[in-house]
């Protein structure tokens, strides 16, 4: 499995299993099946902590994605390991906004969650809605359909 899945909070159940699985899917759609990433849960309150220190925002958001910025690659292919996974990141979901935010679209939190993970996973892939010209808004419903309107 290319994701790990941490929960560090109590306020709503999570299925890793499902998780993990959407996310890798999210990683094969773009063509990064070969990438390891992170998707930890926790509540506003470490969530509006981390905004304000890596994004100098000091309200609690949805989802953030923290690139590694370094992949493994190079030191263990010269010690002969043939294929090796690119550490992408870590994607941190408040359960909080994700269960506001459901209510709001009037859809489940699970489908909230899911289409989070999606988000945050493209992210860590590069793509980047703030200034790409709506190229991830297309790539992320392309994706939602797929994996998660065929269910």
């Amino acid at each position: 499995m290319a994701t790990e899945v941490v929960n560090r909070q109590r306020l709503v159940r999570i299925d890793s299993s499902r998780i993990a699985r959407i996310a890798d899917a999210t990683l094969a759609e773009v063509g990064r099946s070969d990438s390891r990433l992170a998707v930890a849960f926790v509540r506003d309150r470490t969530m509006r902590k981390l905004n304000s220190k890596f994004r100098g925002k000091n309200r609690a958001t949805d989802v953030l994605s923290f690139p590694t910025g370094q992949e493994m690659n190079g030191v263990l292919k010269r010690a002969g390991v043939k294929s090796v996974p690119k550490e992408l990141g870590d994607v941190v979901i408040s359960t909080d906004t994700a269960q506001r935010q459901a209510i709001d679209a009037d859809h489940s939190l699970e489908r909230e969650v899911d289409e989070l993970v999606i988000h945050g996973v493209l992210h860590l892939c590069g793509y980047d809605h703030e200034i790409d010209r709506g190229q991830m808004a297309r790539l992320e419903l392309k994706v939602r359909r797929k994996l998660l309107d065929l269910r």
